[in-house]
């Protein structure tokens, strides 16, 4: 059984875009340059958004964070970012989500310059996705793609279930497997909440991809032996004998369905590990085109 790790297929990635960067700096051109905007101090939003400035730096970008209050009103969110689409220094926006009520997600995201958008979630460049033309993949998604690549993972012709329906993961992926590329190219079956016949159709799954956010769902009685498994699930769980008082759950219960598995993700250490890398490809694509149309 292959241990899919995301440690492994990310310092992969972020080797390549630390030599690319170096070399642009010894060109004397300036380094990528990402943004993030966090509102609010939530605890996960915290963590998410300090592990991508501290993998910026391991990378050698340069990065933003702008801090926001809980109470920020949308129209101050909105004139925040625009400045930074005004921002010739600036190739990248992400605003972490979620955000608070008063402000409608939507409008933050169709207001983000789509030749900034690296996360991959304005409407024009999910359209983009759906044709088939060049753009920024979600980066999770984006991420799993880049580490069937990296482990090799045959995907043609194969059998994919994808449980979970959400335009951060579960509708791009199923795109991208489906789609006519080296690490695509399979029969892709969507599942979610109104599926009658979930465990019946996961049977029947040479890869499953668990994007639905409930710790443990997927059980080795879903699985048929050497399937490929892609746990999304990141859940934190209470845990009284853990140093943080919780842990951190994918969507599948790991050990017995790695006992049949032929390769499986860890969590943590599987795709989390992965999205930040997509981010990162995100980021250094849109540097270059920013930088071949000036």
């Amino acid at each position: 059984m292959l241990v899919l790790d995301g440690k492994i297929a990310a310092a992969a990635v972020k080797e390549s875009l630390k030599l690319k960067t170096a070399q642009l700096a010894a060109e004397g051109k300036r380094k990528p340059h990402l943004a993030a905007i966090l509102v609010g101090n939530n605890g996960a939003s915290e963590t998410y958004v300090a592990s991508k400035v501290k993998n910026c730096e391991e990378t050698g970008f340069e990065s933003t964070l702008i801090r926001l209050s809980e109470n920020i009103d949308e129209a101050a969110l909105l004139s925040t970012i625009h400045s930074l689409n005004n921002d010739p220094a600036i190739d990248g926006i992400l605003v972490q989500l979620p955000l608070p009520k008063q402000i409608s997600e939507q409008k933050v995201i169709e207001a983000i310059d789509p030749s900034k958008d690296v996360d991959g979630f304005h409407p024009i460049n999910v359209g983009k996705l759906v044709q088939g033309l060049s753009t920024f993949i979600p980066a999770t998604p984006y991420g799993i793609m880049l580490m069937l690549e990296h482990f090799n993972v045959q995907t043609k012709g194969k059998h994919a279930i994808v449980i979970g329906r959400s335009n951060i993961v579960g509708r791009p992926i199923s795109i991208l497997l489906s789609s006519n590329v080296k690490e695509g190219n399979c029969t892709v079956t969507v599942c979610h909440s109104h599926t009658p016949n979930l465990k019946e159709l996961c049977l029947q799954g040479d890869i499953i991809v668990a994007a639905l956010g409930r710790p443990g769902f997927v059980t080795a009685e879903m699985v048929k032996p050497g399937a490929v498994i892609i746990d999304v699930g990141i859940t934190r769980v209470e845990d009284p004998t853990a140093k943080k008082g919780f842990r951190i759950k994918g969507d599948v219960a790991y050990e017995e369905v790695a006992a049949k598995a032929s390769a499986i993700t860890p969590v943590p250490g599987g795709v989390g590990l992965m999205t930040i890398a997509g981010l990162l490809k995100n980021t250094m694509q849109a540097y270059e085109q920013r930088v071949n149309r000036s």
